[in-house]
């Protein structure tokens, strides 16, 4: 007979449990809290700044005391922010800027990683120059989110938005590649550069094939099983959230990057999306889906280098030796020191190696001085830099790996000092531009609206032909074809105004917008007030309600 184990065995694993779910619902709660805060707060803070504080508060009120499995950490955040990345990519802009875009998240990201690792060894000689690649390579990732809500404030040039975009969606890879090759050389001790290069072209190649593979492969496989079963939105809707750990999975077990697997993996995704054979259902839900998915994994980030930092700082501040308040004003000042330094080396690869080219003078008329100077203040570093850099070993080679804290501390003062140094720089640069005209993207916009608007008429006039020759409600038929085919000639003509005519069919336009939404909102009103008066059941007022919410989002996000 076994004999029992210790009678309280259980007990002792329940408590480590507990402890990460509190903690999780915990992060999630002060995400949704610090977004209450934001809009509270009398001054337009950075929404990353208030989450950033929210952590603190809750390290302070709690006493957490997490601490992060470095492996962990980064397959469950990294993966599925990169994937996204890759998904929502801009294509067009991607392919016409390619060299801007190419060189700013390959070209300047390794002029980063050399300048400020070099800069970084040289004011902290404690933190030993791979370290310090390592550092400087996880800061090179831009993240536009951060800055956005300033830059969709005043009238910045299509193209310039774009190149930024671009670039940030890129180098988040090439910077986490580049940090994986210097914490490499900090484990092994060794770093050599023809080694490299071979483990580089098959990380890659490897990391890319094995992405665009399994997203192609699971779609296809998607597709044949919805053919003979049908298509279940939330089953496909799940595949695409498990899409990116999949692909960074792959990578991984083949010795290939995990980080370009998830890129390419989101890439792929795109393309087969514009294939449109997901249901119209099955999109809009996975859209909702999925942003609340960056919003979650964005904001628990932040929450969580908040909720870190205040144990983190205090080895940091012993890590450079100051001692009296030394240490931290130290601190401090090796923040400033970066941030400029990153800001200074941003402009200069800019005004040499893309000679201004496309920020001269642009249809927009906008002057290219301020326009570097806006490229060189938007590079303020979140959420991908805050993820990679949590991510460093606790070991190396059996001893603690070291500077730990101190990258970490100087990592989050840059990410902080970065967005409130565009929050500052940003509005005052972006005030100096004018109203710009229409762009080749909106023009691009009112063609297709116009050619979809004739493909539609064509497709209800050969409908209702061929409904007319079998049916004996011709007459139905044929009004109800006129009604439907009037609203899109409306639309066409109404595009192909220009002057005082096209201002007026905007504002007819704003008016019948206005009274829609005024008839929907008084329908959705009915459906609660009936369902209230137990006059229709709950799934009936949940179905109707639901045709109005898609009609009222049709509306709001058409105009």
């Amino acid at each position: 007979m076994i004999p029992p184990g210790p009678p309280h065995t259980k007990r002792r694993r329940r408590p480590v449990l507990e402890h990460v779910v509190v903690a999780s619902l915990l992060i999630l709660l002060a995400v949704v809290v610090s977004g209450w805060l934001a809009r509270l707060l009398p001054v337009d803070m950075p929404l990353p700044l208030v989450q950033i504080a929210t952590g603190a508060v809750m390290a302070a009120g709690t006493g957490l005391g997490l601490r992060l499995d470095p492996d962990v950490f980064f397959l469950l955040f990294l993966p599925p922010l990169l994937f996204l990345d890759g998904w929502r990519i801009p294509k067009d802009g991607l392919l016409r800027d390619f060299r801007e875009i190419a060189d700013l998240a390959l070209g300047l990201v390794v002029f980063s990683v050399i300048g400020i690792g070099f800069l970084v060894h040289w004011m902290i000689p404690a933190m030993p120059l791979p370290v310090a690649f390592a550092l400087a390579a996880v800061l090179s990732p831009t993240d536009p989110v951060a800055v956005g809500a300033i830059l969709r404030k005043a009238p910045v040039p299509p193209r310039l938005v774009q190149v930024l975009e671009g670039e940030s969606l890129l180098n988040d890879a090439s910077g986490l590649v580049c940090m994986r090759f210097a914490v490499a050389a900090m484990v092994t001790g060794g770093f050599s550069v023809l080694s490299a290069a071979g483990t580089f072209v098959w990380l890659v190649a490897g990391g890319i094939t094995a992405g665009v593979a399994t997203t192609l492969g699971i779609t296809l496989l998607q597709g044949r099983i919805a053919m003979r079963l049908g298509e279940e939105p939330g089953s496909k809707i799940l595949v695409s959230l498990l899409l990116p750990f999949g692909a960074y999975l792959l990578a991984e077990g083949l010795g290939a990057s995990g980080i370009l697997a998830a890129v390419a993996a989101g890439i792929a995704m795109a393309y087969v999306e514009q294939s449109g054979r997901a249901m119209p259902a099955t999109r809009m839900r996975r859209i909702a889906v999925w942003d609340m998915v960056q919003f979650g994994l964005n904001g628990a980030m932040f929450v969580l280098i908040g909720e870190q930092l205040p144990t983190i700082a205090r080895g940091a501040v012993t890590a450079v030796g100051g001692v009296h308040g030394r240490g931290a004003a130290l601190l401090l000042v090796h923040v400033v020191v970066i941030t400029l330094a990153l800001v200074l080396l941003r402009f200069v690869w800019v005004w040499v190696s893309l000679r201004l080219r496309p920020f001269r003078r642009d249809p927009g008329g906008q002057p290219a001085m301020r326009a570097l100077l806006v490229v060189a203040f938007a590079g303020a570093r979140g959420s991908i830099t805050l993820a990679g850099i949590l991510t460093l070993p606790l070991e190396a080679n059996g001893a603690p790996f070291p500077a730990r804290d101190l990258a970490i501390t100087l990592a989050a003062g840059v990410v902080i000092l970065s967005i409130a140094t565009a929050g500052i720089a940003l509005p005052w640069l972006l005030a100096g531009f004018g109203p710009l005209r229409e762009d080749e993207a909106e023009r691009s916009e009112r063609r297709a609206r116009k050619a979809a608007a004739l493909a539609a008429i064509d497709a209800i006039e050969r409908v209702s032909h061929d409904e007319h020759s079998i049916s004996a409600r011709a007459v139905t038929w044929m009004e109800a074809a006129a009604r439907v085919s009037s609203l899109y000639r409306t639309r066409i003509d109404g595009m192909s105004k220009t002057g005082d005519e096209a201002e007026e069919v905007r504002r007819t336009v704003a008016i019948d917008r206005e009274l829609r939404l005024a008839g929907l909102r008084a329908e959705r009103a009915t459906y609660y007030r009936l369902g209230r008066e137990r006059k229709l059941s709950d799934a009936l007022v949940r179905r109707l309600v639901a045709e109005i919410d898609q009609a009222e989002t049709r509306l709001t996000q058409s105009f």
